[in-house]
């Protein structure tokens, strides 16, 4: 929706590089949890963003919210095959993106003949190898596995920084996954109870990564099992398989 947001239009020497001096750029600003643009609107301008972060999803029949990928600064997206959106994209938090039209990125206006430069073909196919990975994702046994995958995929896309500070929330996660929120929490504690990783700050969002190549482990192998420990005065004592 761009006349919900407010913007400047203005030339860089980033992106002049990026997709030659002809291409005209504009900067919006979207608040966190705006709409970028819906589902089934016209595919007229394609993403690439500065800061902030976005999510794209589709809402099922049933009324569940599957979130199809989440985009990270540096990221393009926007990119369709055909003239419609096939997801709703939103700003998971104060973010910043350059826009631009489709058509002339991709050379469709009659009177231009832009070509497509190398770093827009990288970023469309690293685009394409995010939706990959979450198709491997989401056909994991587990959703310790899922949980562990995700973790070890946004630790590599966020270049394994000494604390990984997360954008979304367990929602989201949630839904990326095609879990509940509650799996999700679960598998979190058993991974902070198992010194796998450990948290930062009041909404857990800032994770520290204590064994990357044991959570990397835990991401391909089905038929590990964590303990879980109940508090002492319980007295319950059980195997849980997540």
């Amino acid at each position: 929706m761009l006349d919900r947001v407010n913007f400047h239009t203005c030339k860089t020497s980033e992106l002049n590089l990026l997709l030659g001096e002809k291409t005209f750029w504009s900067e919006f600003r979207y608040l966190k949890g705006a709409e970028i643009f819906g589902e089934a609107e016209p595919a007229e301008y394609v993403y690439k963003i500065r800061s902030g972060s976005v999510r794209t999803f589709k809402l099922l029949p049933d009324g569940r919210r599957q979130i199809g990928a989440f985009h990270l600064s540096g990221d393009i997206f926007g990119v369709e095959n055909g003239d419609v959106y096939r997801f709703t994209a939103e700003a998971i938090e104060d973010t910043s993106v350059w826009i631009a039209k489709r058509r002339r990125i991709f050379g469709e206006l009659p009177d231009e003949n832009v070509p497509v430069s190398k770093d827009v073909l990288k970023l469309i196919a690293r685009s394409l190898q995010h939706a990959e990975d979450h198709l491997l994702l989401l056909g994991r046994q587990t959703s310790l596995e899922k949980v562990a995958a995700f973790l070890t995929e946004m630790d590599q896309r966020l270049q394994s920084p000494a604390v990984m500070i997360l954008p979304m929330g367990r929602r989201d996660i949630a839904d990326y996954l095609g879990l509940t929120i509650e799996t999700v929490s679960r598998v979190f504690s058993i991974l902070e109870r198992e010194r796998i990783l450990s948290f930062e700050g009041l909404r857990h969002r800032e994770i520290v990564l204590h064994s990357r190549s044991k959570l990397a482990r835990l991401a391909l192998f089905s038929e590990l099992k964590l303990e879980y420990r109940p508090p002492r005065d319980t007295g319950l004592a059980r195997r849980l398989v997540v």
